[in-house]
């Protein structure tokens, strides 16, 4: 059985991830009401992020805090899905990520709340208040741009055929996640219809996330993100 060290430190990692690759839209995205919400979908992220991985250091009892984890391991090191550290490709590739991942997130953040251990519980009763909100708003925009024009349409579609190949991990059998799989799937399927969007193709899944071994993508936002740790060692505010 996993630890509570393994439930955190994945859970921390997949919103740390994710909060970082949303932070990169601040001042980018398609209409001030759409960045702001972004920013503090980030922001919400980053949040639970530092609740999960102060969890995990104190489990892991050697010494290391929040920002040691976070800041200073290494990409093999990491253990978060592969889907959070995708790029942001356009708004649609975006939207797609989120919907997936927060649809699943919360599914699973509800399921751990109940669980008998107290520290995590907590954290995951917070979060899910949180999460609920990402998934609303990712909804939301599937069916605005699904039921839009012919563009916004087609590039919706293009964002959830390449966001589709990571969905598989996200129910491998680590987290008991593999039970949430008909709850997530009704989810998707009503939000499709409701777009007029076709479910993407089965594809090959790519695995790996959750046991170190990433796309090349997370050592690029790992450089950004760990750079004035990286340089300042020891360095505080």
């Amino acid at each position: 059985m996993d630890s509570v060290f393994d439930h955190a430190i994945r859970l921390g990692d997949d919103a740390l991830i994710l909060g970082q690759r949303l932070s990169e839209w601040c001042g980018h995205a398609p209409m001030l009401e759409v960045d702001l919400a972004l920013a503090n979908i980030a922001l919400d992220l980053t949040g639970q992020a530092t609740l999960f991985l102060a969890l995990a250091a104190e489990e892991e009892g050697r010494g290391r805090d929040a920002d040691a984890l976070a800041f200073r391991r290494d990409v093999l090191d990491f253990r978060n899905c592969l889907i959070v550290e995708q790029p942001n490709g356009d708004f649609a590739q975006t939207i797609a990520r989120q919907f997936l991942f927060s649809n699943w997130q919360e599914l699973l953040l509800a399921e751990i709340a109940e669980a008998p251990a107290p520290a995590l519980a907590a954290i995951a009763a917070k979060a899910v208040k949180e999460v609920r909100y990402h998934v609303r708003y990712a909804s939301e925009w599937v069916v605005r741009l699904g039921d839009g024009t012919q563009e916004s349409r087609g590039r919706m579609s293009d964002g959830l055929d390449w966001m589709w190949r990571f969905v598989e991990e996200l129910f491998d059998a680590v987290d008991g996640a593999a039970s949430l799989r008909p709850a997530w799937e009704a989810r998707i399927a009503a939000t499709l219809r409701a777009a007029g969007l076709e479910r993407p193709r089965p594809m090959r899944p790519i695995l790996g996330g959750r046991k170190g071994h990433h796309s090349e993508h997370l050592g690029h936002l790992l450089c950004e993100m760990q750079f004035l740790q990286r340089t300042y060692p020891g360095a505080t505010w």
